[in-house]
């Protein structure tokens, strides 16, 4: 009997090797399968983005057809409407989410926020640029980089809010009962340990927040458009390096599309830094 059992054991065990076998078989091509389209569009990315770089690149605005010039109003649009939509957003943000953490789990204005939270999370971007073009640009008549930075916002928020509150949640619980019995109001407690000790997870989410707006195409093309010229007035359309690369990768000007490339390099490389510094903060974090 024993002798049975103990070849039902090694069969079943046997079985159990080859399906670990086959899922670790399945699971390394899936793998190579993503990284190599990966590592294919990096190497594409760096290869025709670094033959379009020049020094022309930073300093000049973008061309006409077939004739010299660069990304620099682009390139200024862009660091402008994504710094100002992330001063805006950041804040209420982090706001909403200690408000969520802190004072009001459970209740129904919680639930509400978070539920509407989820949808601006999921939704398309291309909605949100909708929503603003609606409000803003038909309502005034007129795109402006000031619409662009709205639905940029718009988009930063919801990202902030959930960083802030998982981070938040984290926050040993004993960490503000120790604050309480020392006689510190709940604002102290807030600012000093709380959202201290969970400081590199916020920052994380900004960083996150800002990687993710800083290549969004379609809110910018119902916002800001576009603009050829150097511009700082935000009541006007605003030239953006994601709108200018989808306008010159689309056109069939070989000048065009060097300066598509070399923007795509150059945001690519943004983003990549970007998100390398959110994994050293949390890496450090932890």
């Amino acid at each position: 009997m024993s002798a049975v059992l103990h070849d039902a054991r090694l069969a079943k065990f046997g079985r159990r090797k080859l399906v670990n076998k086959v899922a670790l078989v399945l699971s390394l091509a899936a793998m190579s399968f993503g990284l190599f389209w990966l590592f294919w569009i990096l190497w594409e990315t760096i290869r025709l983005g670094i033959g379009g770089i020049s020094m022309a690149t930073f300093t000049q605005m973008t061309p006409a057809p077939n004739e010299d010039g660069g990304i620099a109003n682009a390139l200024f649009g862009s660091l402008v409407m994504v710094l100002l939509a992330t001063f805006i957003g950041t804040p209420i943000g982090i706001m909403a989410g200690i408000y969520l953490a802190e004072f009001n789990v459970k209740g129904w204005l919680a639930s509400v926020t978070r539920f509407v939270n989820d949808i601006l999370l999921s939704a398309p971007s291309i909605v949100i640029g909708l929503f603003v073009y609606a409000v803003v640009v038909s309502r005034f008549k007129s795109f402006s980089g000031w619409a662009g930075v709205m639905a940029l916002a718009l988009i930063v928020i919801p990202v902030v809010i959930r960083t802030t509150e998982n981070m938040l949640q984290l926050v040993p619980a004993a960490l503000r009962e120790a604050a309480y019995a020392l006689g510190a109001p709940k604002w102290k407690v807030i600012i000093s340990i709380t959202l201290k000790a969970a400081r590199a997870g916020v920052v994380t989410g900004i960083l996150l927040a800002v990687a993710r707006i800083a290549g969004e195409t379609a809110p910018l093309l119902f916002t800001a458009l576009n603009n050829q010229f150097w511009t700082s007035d935000l009541s006007k359309p605003m030239a953006s390096l994601p709108v200018t690369i989808f306008k010159f990768a689309m056109s069939p000007y070989e000048n065009w599309q060097k300066l598509a490339w070399a923007g795509v390099f150059v945001i690519t490389a943004a983003v990549l830094g970007l998100n390398i510094l959110a994994r050293v903060l949390t890496r450090n974090k932890t």
